[in-house]
């Protein structure tokens, strides 16, 4: 049976889109104290379908699937850019398409500005009244108010008009940095993408027998099972280990590992296998919130998703990305004896105009994962790692990067990195890493 929380979730998910959420009326709806409600209604936010906006209160939106992850809506906006909303509150779960920054001609604005766009412009009261007659939402740019028939026809329209402190060229690129970073979450695999369903799942109970796992065994061919209570939450984990040497009519609760190691959906694939690797796990189970079992994954799954991502194009840019695009190796025929050299550019510095420790960290481990790649086909994950950051390295100076390996086996890698800055040593680190082999 659903506990409180997930009817109130249900609830909340189950209004249509725009309406708006107190925390009084779902207390008094779904018969629950205002505690209790504020709480569901906070999850609901941190899932995705609802948005709380200051002045305003919370909306029901909705609730984006992957394709269209890198679209905002209106609600998310006025968050962005600390606005405050003059009309259309009925309009801000709607998605925007695009926006227009209105620094032209108001012929010319309006060429640009189709239904669903946004246009960022400043106090042009007439410039408002054509957006909105043309199905755009409208953001005001400096503070700046607009004239009372302009809201009405935005409460008429649904169609939200928006003010913001900040200028047109601030505006536009907190919105556009918001895109961005939600271009490069899309491109992030998580558990949830890539796991078995519950539907698809073999679980056992702790009252089952051993006898039980020989049969879904045979009928499987897998050796690894979760286990479960009746209200579906994770017991524990029963595998051909645990019940060897055991009479089929021992209880699987004697013999299975309990609490096991699990994931959520929202966890990502690479910090999965990191733990598949580090435990020496096969299997891993999926849970909910409520810690209530919804599917699996094996470490097969997970392997096949880092082969993947690997043959993705990234779409939005991270600061490993900036960094590692960096890298040129500049003794590509010397096997051993690699060398690369890195530019730093203003995005790897910090306040004071030199190379973050982060950077730094980003470098140590490239070099070392290049190195490493060139010995053994697959990936690492990084167990130990010293650094010594000697000296500081200045915006826009050329570093060079000796990685040298100390040691090389078949799960396991150990690598000495030297920094150089016009051949003076700036910084050093040595790494342990487990091997990932993903032929």
């Amino acid at each position: 049976m659903a506990t409180k929380h997930e009817q109130i979730l249900q609830h909340i998910d189950s209004l249509p889109v725009g309406e708006k959420i107190s925390v009084r009326q779902v207390a008094k709806e779904m018969n629950v104290s205002e505690g209790t409600a504020y709480r569901a209604i906070k999850d609901a936010e941190i899932k995705g379908y609802v948005s709380t906006i200051e002045r305003v209160g919370t909306i029901r939106i909705e609730r984006k699937k992957k394709e269209n992850f890198e679209k905002l809506t209106f609600a998310e906006v006025v968050n962005i850019v600390d606005g405050q909303v003059l009309g259309g509150r009925e309009g801000l779960h709607k998605t925007l398409n695009r926006f227009v920054i209105g620094a032209m001609k108001l012929e010319a604005m309006m060429r640009y500005t189709e239904a669903g766009n946004l246009l960022i412009v400043g106090n042009r009261t007439k410039a408002h009244q054509l957006a909105l007659e043309a199905g755009a939402a409208v953001l005001i740019t400096g503070g700046f108010d607009t004239e009372d028939y302009v809201k009405k026809l935005a409460d008429e329209l649904q169609l939200p008009i928006i003010s913001s402190s900040y200028d047109t060229f601030t505006v536009g690129t907190m919105i556009n940095r918001a895109i961005y970073d939600q271009l490069i979450k899309k491109e992030i695999v998580l558990v949830e993408d890539i796991q078995k369903s519950l539907e698809e799942t073999t679980y056992l109970y702790p009252d089952d027998t051993v006898n039980k796992w020989f049969e879904q065994n045979e009928k499987t061919k897998h050796s690894r099972y979760p286990v479960i209570d009746k209200n579906l939450k994770i017991a524990g984990m029963v595998t051909s280990k645990d019940i060897m040497g055991q009479d089929r009519n021992v209880l699987i609760d004697k013999v299975m590992t309990k609490q096991p190691m699990t994931v959520s959906g929202k966890t990502s694939v690479a910090s999965a296998s990191h733990m598949m690797v580090w435990e020496g796990i096969e299997v891993l189970p999926v849970v909910d919130d409520n810690n209530r079992l919804s599917g699996i994954i094996s470490r097969q799954d997970v392997l096949k998703a880092l082969q993947m991502i690997q043959r993705q194009p990234q779409v939005g840019e991270t600061l490993d990305d900036i960094v590692t695009n960096q890298f040129i190796d500049i003794n590509p025929e010397k096997r051993g004896q690699e060398v690369y050299h890195c530019s730093v550019t203003p995005q790897m510095t910090n306040q004071l105009g030199t190379m973050s420790y982060g950077v730094f960290t980003t470098i140590i481990t490239e070099a070392a994962n290049r190195v490493l790649r060139a010995q053994k086909k697959g990936d690492l994950v990084v167990e130990n790692i010293t650094i010594y950051f000697i000296k500081p390295v200045q915006i826009d100076s050329t570093i060079e990067i000796r990685p040298k390996i100390l040691e090389v086996g078949r799960k396991f890698g150990k690598v000495d990195v030297e920094v150089y800055n016009d051949s003076v040593l700036v910084g050093k680190a040595m790494m342990m890493c487990q091997l990932i082999d993903r032929s």
